[in-house]
Parts: structure tokens; C-alpha cells; sequence
């Protein structure tokens, strides 16, 4: 098929300069195997998340009513790869360059901007662990390839004082199976300290919904009730300290009482026996400043009544 050409680079050498010597990229520091560089930038901030959400533009930034006039948020890996200008190539040179490319290997471009009036202007994170600054001379373009093997979404901007931010989404679902939980460590654990973490209820990221890949976990949670029937329990929600700390508390408080609504409607334990709080941020157990940090923070925990 004609789109599985992307399994090679794009190539952007247009010029000479590639071959000119230049200071190395920061260490660790690599093109993305489906996307190459612009002759003569280097690399001067590069990150890879194996499984991470990115808001993936789709509009406008309106960082006070949106963040997005329209997005989408792509759960995969996700590579980040910061670029510094190479000298004397202006910015609309190295834009049309990525987007003839793209557009070449089959990407869609599903949304394009040429400047704070077109694209918006302030801090956002598109992914959590980075703040990202729109403002000053910049250029954006969204893309998305479709193919046989697993869409591949590409977020490029430019700006004056920040170079070339490259993003490639590689959308993947999460790796389960990771923690087990069962009824007896819950009960040792509880035992021991009174409370434990419970890291195998799942919901969508500012949501609620409990997400049918919990139903392992509850039915240890369960099991644990059952075979222990004076134990009461308080069902307490976590957050990061990401977003504001009203929405947190709120969203821990509501993902407390879906729990407690599915323990009591679907499987039958005595409302008298649990009760929902919400801790939002208060309680961390690791730092924010790091996405396996949050990770761990983001959880519920039974806490012995």
C-alpha cells in the first residue's frame, strides 16, 4: 500500500547544510525513526513516554474557556523532540518543508495555524508533565497518517522564541495486568496500616466512569467484604496535582462514589459498610513533578472505618 511508504523517514534534505559541522544534540537526544530533522537543527530537549495522554490540537488555543476551541486527546506513546533553528532559515521555510513531507507520505492535516490570531496564545499542557508555550511569531499544523499498522498522529509548532517542537502519538492501549490484587493482601495490608492503595480501578482522564477493566479488581474488593463481614470501609479518591484543586476534589470525590455505587447496586454489599470521600491532591505518595509520580498518586484507597 502506498501510506506503509512511511515506515522509512521522511526526508527533508534539501541543502548542503546537513553536511556542515554543527554542536551535538543534547544527550539521549534522537530524530524519530518515522520523521527526520530539518538539515542543521539540533536537538535540545527529547523525551519518550511509552504510554501517555496527549491534547492533540484540533483548533484555536484558548487557555481560558477551553483549552482548545476543539481537540482530541490520543492516548499512546508519545515522543517529544525539541528542535533549535538552524541559522538563516526562517521559520515559514522549515513549516513548508514538514508539511510538504507529511503531506507526501499520506498524512491528513486536520488543523493548521499561522499565527497568535489564527492559533492562540498562552500556556498549555498537551502532555502533563510539560508546560507548553504558545505565544510570539508561531505556526501549527496537526496531522494524521491512517494506515494498516496503527495510526500515527504528528502535532508540529513553531514559534520565534521556543524553535520547533515535534510531537509524534502513536496511539497503543495500555499494558494491563501489571498489579495484581487480591482479597488476602488487601486484607494483610489493611491489617498492617489500616489502609491500602488500590491501583486496578480505571476511569478516562477527568471522568468518572468506572472502566470495565476494574471489574478484576472490584471483585477482590468484594471477596475482601465478604469474607470479612464487620469490616467497613471508607473509599477514598486520589488525584495529581494537575488542574485546578476544586476540579480535584470534586473528581475524587465523584470517582469515591462510583465505586461505592457499583459495590452496593451491582454486587450487593451494605451501603452501611462504605463510605465515599474525596482527598483530591492532599495526600500524595509520591512527587507531581514527574509522570510516574502522578501515576502513583492518581488512585483509591480503602481506609479501615
Amino acid at each position: 500500500m502506498r501510506l506503509e511508504r512511511f515506515a522509512c523517514p521522511l526526508l527533508l534534505l534539501l541543502t548542503p547544510v546537513a553536511l556542515l559541522a554543527q554542536r551535538p544534540d543534547i544527550a539521549g537526544g534522537k530524530d524519530h525513526p518515522l520523521i527526520s530533522r530539518y538539515p542543521g537543527m539540533v536537538i535540545t530537549n527529547y523525551s519518550v513516554s511509552d504510554f501517555n495522554e496527549f491534547v492533540f490540537p484540533l483548533g484555536k488555543l484558548n487557555p481560558t474557556a477551553g483549552p482548545f476551541a476543539k481537540s482530541q486527546k490520543v492516548e499512546g506513546k508519545v515522543t517529544r523532540i525539541y528542535y533549535e533553528y538552524p541559522a538563516g532559515r526562517s521559520t515559514l521555510e522549515i513549516y513548508r518543508n514538514y508539511e510538504a513531507a507529511l503531506k507526501k507520505s499520506g498524512f491528513v492535516v486536520l488543523f493548521a495555524c499561522d499565527s497568535e490570531a489564527t492559533c492562540g496564545f498562552g500556556d498549555i499542557h498537551l502532555v502533563q508533565e510539560r508546560s507548553d508555550r504558545w505565544v510570539g511569531q508561531q505556526r501549527h499544523l496537526s496531522a494524521k497518517l491512517s494506515r494498516s499498522s496503527g495510526d500515527v498522529y504528528v502535532s508540529l509548532h513553531l514559534n520565534n522564541l521556543n524553535g520547533v517542537q515535534l510531537d509524534v502519538i502513536e496511539p497503543k492501549p495500555m499494558e494491563g495486568g501489571l498489579v495484581a490484587v487480591d482479597a488476602a493482601a488487601l486484607r494483610n495490608e489493611i491489617s498492617a496500616n489500616g489502609h491500602i492503595a488500590v491501583y486496578g480501578l480505571f476511569f478516562d482522564s477527568g471522568k468518572a466512569d468506572v472502566k470495565p477493566e476494574s471489574d478484576a479488581a472490584l471483585a477482590e474488593i468484594v471477596k475482601l467484604l465478604q469474607q470479612n463481614a464487620n469490616l467497613k470501609l471508607y473509599v477514598v479518591g486520589h488525584t495529581d496535582a494537575v488542574g485546578n484543586m476544586k476540579n480535584n476534589m470534586d473528581l475524587s470525590q465523584r470517582r469515591a462514589e462510583a465505586i461505592v455505587k457499583i459495590l452496593t447496586g451491582k454486587y450487593g454489599i451494605a451501603a452501611s459498610r462504605l463510605q465515599a470521600w474525596g482527598d483530591g491532591p492532599t495526600s500524595p505518595v509520591a512527587t507531581n513533578r514527574t509522570e510516574e509520580g502522578r501515576a502513583k498518586n492518581r488512585r483509591v484507597e480503602l481506609v479501615e472505618q
